[in-house]
């Protein structure tokens, strides 16, 4: 019978056939490990994402929308390179979504924000 060991510190694994790990805590550091080239990019992109997303839940909609200024966004530190997906209407005006909160530029830098139902 072949003895398995831990694949993050070499002890003897006791337990299930297909267990990897002698602990809890070697498999999280195991894969800590493995994930932590990309978990700096996935987490910086993912707070930019939640920080627009907070950004734009935080104005008062009525009818389930309204209007702000580009330097009001930004003011609260929007960043307009982060968004989570678009959509283009038939008109061909395209809205940029954070999940369910999106925004419309306008003329003049302002921006129209709607929440979709």
């Amino acid at each position: 019978m072949l003895e398995k060991t831990c694949l993050e510190c070499g002890e003897k694994v006791v337990g299930r056939i297909d267990k990897k790990y002698c602990s809890d805590h070697c498999r999280n550091s195991y894969n800590n490990r493995m994930n932590k080239d990309t978990k700096n990019l996935l987490r910086n992109i993912n707070n930019k994402l939640r920080k627009n997303y907070r950004i734009l839940s935080g104005h008062p909609l009525k009818d389930g929308k309204t209007t702000t200024t580009k330097m009001r966004l930004m003011d609260k530190g929007f960043d307009f390179e982060y968004f989570t997906n678009l959509y283009t209407t038939k008109k061909g005006n395209t809205y940029y979504f954070l999940y369910d909160f999106g925004y419309l530029p306008l003329e003049n830098d302002r921006y129209m924000i709607v929440k979709r139902e």
